[in-house]
C-alpha cells in the first residue's frame, strides 16, 4: 500500500519525537539521583527523589486518561512535554542560581513524574492513528517504537554517565529540558490533526468534575469487563516489579557476590541492551506475520525463568552473559503483540483512559520491587530470591496465558463497544 508523505511525516515525527524525549529522560535517569548523592551524601536522600518521581508518574499515567481522550493525545502530548520541560529545566536554573533545597527537588521531581508519565501515554496512543494513516500493522509500527525506546534506553544512560562524568549533572538535566522541547516542537508539527472522538452528547451535561469522573468509570469498567485486558494489566504489574529489582538491586548484588563488580554489571547491561534492541528491530519485520499466543509464551519462556536461575546456580558469567543475548532478543517481540492487542481491543473514544489505566495498572509494582527485593535478600539470601523470581515470573507469564480466554491473542476482532453502566437496563421490547 502506497502512502502519501503526509502520512509518513506522522510516523517520523512521532518515532522521532518518541526516541528524543526517551533519550532525555535515561539522561536525567542517571543525572538526578548522582546530583542528590554528590550534594547531600546521602542514599536515603537519593532513594527518597527517585520514589516522589516513580510515584506520581503511575498516579498521573492513571488520572490524565480521560484528559487524553477529551482534549485529543496530540494536543495533549505537547502540553506534557512542554510542562516537563519547564519543570526539568527548573533544577539546574535553581542549581546555578544557588537556590536548591533539598524540599524544593523533591517537588520538582513529583512535579517531572506528574506530567511525564501522562506524556508517555499520550504519544502511545497516537500509535494506531499514526499506522492507519501509513497503512501498516500495528505490531510494526508498535515495534518500531519499542526499537527505539530500546535504542534510547541503551544509548541514554551511556550518554548520561559520560555528561555526568565529564561535565556536571545538571548538564545533562539541561539537555534533557531540551529533549522534552524538541519533542514537543515535532508532535505539534507531524502528530495526526484529528481531533478528540466524542465521548458525550454535545448539549449541556453535569459539571465538569462529574464528566471527567464519569469518563474515568468508563475506563475502569472497560477495563474491568475485558478479562484479557486485565490479566495483560495483572502480569505486566508483576513482571515490572520483578524487573525493577532485577536490574537495580539484585544485578548489583549478585556482581558483587561474585566478584564480577561494575565491570559485570556493565558487560551485562550492554549485552542484554543491544540484544534488545536486535530482537525489536526483528519484531518489527516478523511480528506481524506470527501466531501471537505462541510468540508471546516461547518468547516469555526464554526471556523470564533462564536469567534468574544462571545467576542463581553461579553459573560463569559467560554463561549469563549468552543467557541474556537470547533474553533480549526474545522479550523484543513481546510489547508490539501486547500493544497491538491492546489497541485493537479498546473502543477509539476510550483509548487514552484504558491505555493509561493499563499502563498505570503495569507500573504500579515498579517503586516497590527493589524495596521488597532488599527486603528478601536481607532475610533470605540472593539465591532463594532468584529462584522465586523465576518462579513468579514463570507464573505470571506463561501459566495464565495457557487459559482459554488468552487465544483471544489471535483473534482481530471488530471494532470494540464501550460498555453500558452496570445499572443500565434496556427498554422493554
Amino acid at each position: 500500500m502506497r502512502t502519501s508523505p503526509a502520512s509518513r511525516v506522522s510516523l517520523y515525527g512521532l518515532l522521532s519525537a518518541y526516541t528524543v524525549s526517551l533519550f532525555g529522560t535515561r539522561l536525567t535517569m542517571i543525572a538526578l539521583p548522582w546530583l542528590v548523592l554528590v550534594t547531600s551524601g546521602s542514599a536515603s536522600q537519593t532513594g527518597l527523589v527517585v520514589f516522589a518521581e516513580a510515584v506520581p508518574l503511575v498516579l498521573g499515567k492513571a488520572l490524565a486518561g480521560p484528559l487524553i481522550d477529551r482534549f485529543g493525545a496530540r494536543r495533549f502530548s505537547v502540553v506534557a512535554d512542554l510542562v516537563s520541560a519547564a519543570v526539568i529545566a527548573m533544577v539546574p536554573l535553581c542549581h546555578w542560581l544557588g537556590f536548591l533545597p533539598y524540599g524544593l527537588l523533591l517537588a520538582l521531581a513529583t512535579l517531572l513524574g506528574l506530567a511525564r508519565g501522562p506524556g508517555d501515554v499520550a504519544k502511545r496512543t497516537l500509535t494506531p492513528e499514526t499506522a492507519e494513516a501509513v497503512g501498516m500493522p500495528l505490531e510494526r509500527v508498535s515495534g518500531m517504537v519499542g526499537t527505539l525506546e530500546r535504542l534510547a534506553g541503551t544509548a541514554g544512560p551511556a550518554a548520561g554517565g559520560a555528561v555526568v562524568a565529564f561535565f556536571d549533572p545538571v548538564w545533562a538535566l539541561a539537555v534533557n529540558a531540551v529533549t522534552f522541547l524538541v519533542s514537543a516542537l515535532i508532535i505539534a508539527a507531524t502528530g495526526p490533526r484529528r481531533g478528540p472522538a466524542p465521548t458525550e452528547p454535545a448539549e449541556a451535561g453535569p459539571a465538569e468534575e462529574e464528566r471527567y469522573l464519569d469518563r474515568l468509570r468508563a475506563g475502569l469498567r472497560f477495563l474491568r469487563q475485558d478479562r484479557l485486558l486485565r490479566s495483560i494489566a495483572a502480569m505486566l504489574c508483576v513482571t515490572n516489579l520483578i524487573d525493577a529489582a532485577y536490574g537495580s538491586l539484585l544485578i548489583p548484588v549478585w556482581a558483587k557476590e561474585t566478584g564480577g563488580g561494575p565491570a559485570a554489571i556493565g558487560a551485562l547491561g550492554s549485552v542484554f541492551g543491544i540484544a534488545a534492541v536486535c530482537g525489536s528491530a526483528l519484531a518489527t519485520g516478523l511480528a506481524h506475520r506470527l501466531r501471537r499466543r505462541p510468540t508471546y509464551v516461547i518468547a516469555f519462556l526464554l526471556a523470564g525463568p533462564p536469567r534468574f536461575l544462571v545467576m542463581a546456580f553461579d553459573l560463569p558469567l559467560w554463561t549469563v552473559l549468552a543467557v541474556a543475548v537470547v533474553d533480549g532478543l526474545a522479550i523484543g517481540f513481546v510489547n508490539p503483540i501486547l500493544n497491538a492487542v491492546m489497541m485493537e481491543r479498546i473502543p477509539r473514544p476510550l483509548l487514552g483512559r484504558v491505555s493509561a489505566l493499563t499502563d498505570s495498572v503495569g507500573s504500579a509494582g515498579v517503586p516497590l520491587g527493589p524495596i521488597l527485593a532488599g527486603f528478601l535478600v536481607t532475610l533470605a539470601g540472593l539465591g532463594p530470591v532468584l529462584i522465586g523470581c523465576a518462579a513468579l515470573y514463570l507464573g505470571s507469564t506463561v501459566l495464565p496465558a495457557l487459559r482459554p480466554h488468552w487465544r483471544e491473542l489471535d483473534d482481530r476482532p471488530p471494532p470494540a463497544v464501550i460498555p453500558e453502566p452496570d445499572d443500565h437496563k434496556a427498554p422493554a421490547p
